[in-house]
C-alpha cells in the first residue's frame, strides 16, 4: 500500500539522520506532489508515524521529526528540572493559574475528601528544549500548605514544598494511561484537538506517609518514555 511505503521513506530518512530531531517537514501539499500521492494518503502515513512517535504536528505550524523522548520514572521524587538536566535536556516551567476552588468530583475521588471541599488547583505548562511537552494539573490539600497561593512559583512544587514548609516526597502512587488532547490542554501545547497523548496520574504522599496532593500530567506521548526499576525481594 502507498501510504506504508511512504511512511517507510520518511522513517528511513529519519532514521538515516537526513531529518534531524525538530526538523520541520515541508507542507503537506508539497510532500504529497514529491510523493505523487493525495494529501489524504499522506495524512494517513504522517498519522501512522505520529502514532510510533517518529512525528509530532503543531497547530497551524505543521509536522515536525520528534526529538529523543525524555527517560521519565513516575516514582522519582526529585523535580522536573532536575530529571532534564540528568539526561542533557535543558527544562523550564511557566505557570498557567493557581487559585482555591471546590474539589471536583474526580480531584475528591483521588484526594479522598468530600466532594466541593477546598483544595488548591495549580495548573503549569512544562517545556523541554523550549517545546512544551506537558500540561501538569496539581490538586493540593490546603491543611498541609497554609498561605500556598503567597508563595512563588517559580520553582518546583517539590523544592517549594521542602524549603517552605519541610515537607518531602516520599511515597508515590501512580497509573499511567492514554488519551487524547482536548481543548486548552491541547491549545497549551500547540497540538490539534484529538493528538494522542500519555495520561500520568500521581499520588503524592509526604513523609509522614499523609496524602497530600494528586497530579495529573498530560504528555505529548512522544516526548517520554516512561520507564521504571522494581526491586524484587529474594
Amino acid at each position: 500500500m502507498q501510504y506504508l511505503k511512504i511512511m517507510e521513506a520518511i522513517n528511513e530518512q529519519i532514521d538515516a539522520g537526513l531529518l534531524a530531531a525538530g526538523h520541520k517537514l515541508p507542507a503537506e501539499r508539497k510532500l504529497a506532489e514529491t510523493f505523487n500521492t493525495t494529501r489524504v494518503t499522506l495524512r494517513e502515513s504522517l498519522a501512522l508515524l505520529e502514532a510510533e512517535g517518529k512525528l509530532y504536528r503543531e497547530d497551524r505550524r505543521g509536522w515536525f521529526v520528534s526529538p529523543e523522548p525524555l527517560t521519565y520514572d513516575p516514582t522519582y521524587t526529585t523535580n522536573f528540572p532536575a530529571m532534564a538536566k540528568e539526561q542533557g535536556r535543558k527544562a523550564n516551567t511557566e505557570l498557567i493559574n493557581a487559585s482555591l476552588i471546590p474539589a471536583s468530583r474526580r480531584a475528591a475521588s483521588l484526594l479522598q475528601v468530600p466532594p466541593l471541599s477546598e483544595v488548591y488547583r495549580v495548573d503549569r505548562l512544562r517545556f523541554l528544549d523550549e517545546r512544551p511537552v506537558v500540561v501538569v494539573t496539581n490538586f493540593i490539600l490546603p491543611q498541609y500548605f497554609p498561605n500556598l497561593l503567597k508563595k512563588q512559583f517559580t520553582s518546583s512544587l517539590t523544592t517549594l514544598y521542602k524549603e517552605e514548609y519541610g515537607v518531602i516526597y516520599s511515597k508515590t502512587r501512580y497509573r499511567v494511561s492514554t488519551t487524547s488532547l482536548l481543548g486548552e490542554t491541547a491549545q497549551h501545547l500547540r497540538a490539534t484537538a484529538g493528538s494522542p497523548a500519555m495520561l500520568v496520574e500521581r499520588l503524592n504522599y509526604d513523609q509522614h506517609d499523609n496524602l497530600i496532593d494528586c497530579d495529573l500530567e498530560y504528555w505529548r506521548h512522544d516526548a517520554i518514555s516512561i520507564e521504571s526499576m522494581a526491586t524484587l525481594n529474594k
